[in-house]
């Protein structure tokens, strides 16, 4: 069977007691809530009961976590695609909020002039081309098999910017308004070439309410 459907998995919940913005850090996995999460979004898909030939994660570790049980249920060895990684970050590794949090601090207000590229890390047109190009390279190996759908394990915003280059609105917007809980699953199906969003899902929104580190706020 084609390739039918490309779904985007956002990661579980991450173990951060320091509460950091983690980015591209390593040794940051997830906590046993996130584990939980991953589970729940490996458990939506096999409920779908639809063929899946092939399933990549980013390189980050709780991304190959959250891949994981979905490894599990299809029986499929995961693929690591460098392109739906997290983007850079200049804030990686602080605080950004409270008593020495990063907002405060004046050496790093030069990152913050300009929201709407963003002037922190990588561009949102970036962010965007690399996912759908991964996603694009992903979905037409699977077509060419003809064994099935696409799973992709990767974050909030790469996640949220091919969603908004898809829907055709504007990449800058309010990381508050992001539609795209954890162990979220968006799904998308080519049409004449083009990817269309058919559909979106919450399968850790019963764990959601103890989650502690839940991304962009």
């Amino acid at each position: 069977m084609p390739a039918a459907q490309l779904h985007l998995v956002r990661h579980g919940e991450v173990f951060n007691p320091d509460e950091v913005l983690y980015g591209r850090l390593p040794n940051f996995g997830l906590s046993d809530l996130g584990k939980r999460m991953a589970a729940a979004a490996a458990n939506d898909l096999s409920l779908r009961a639809r063929p899946v030939s092939a399933i990549y994660t980013s390189p980050l570790q709780r991304a190959r976590e959250s891949g994981e049980p979905i490894v599990a249920a299809f029986g499929l060895p995961p693929r690591i695609e460098e392109r739906i990684i997290e983007p850079t970050n200049a804030f990686e590794g602080r605080r950004m909020k409270g008593k020495g949090g990063a907002l405060r601090d004046p050496r790093m207000w030069r990152h913050l002039y300009n929201p709407w590229r963003p002037a922190w890390g990588e561009a949102f047109r970036s962010i965007s081309g690399r996912m759908l190009a991964a996603m694009d390279d992903a979905f037409d190996t699977a077509e060419k098999a003809g064994d099935g759908d696409v799973v992709m394990v990767s974050h909030q915003l790469p996640i949220w910017m091919a969603h908004r280059a898809i829907v055709g609105e504007r990449l800058p917007h309010d990381p508050r308004k992001r539609r795209c809980a954890l162990s979220s699953i968006t799904t998308f199906e080519r049409r004449d070439g083009r990817f269309v969003e058919v559909g979106y899902s919450d399968p850790g929104a019963p764990l959601a309410a103890a989650a502690v580190d839940v991304g962009a706020v």
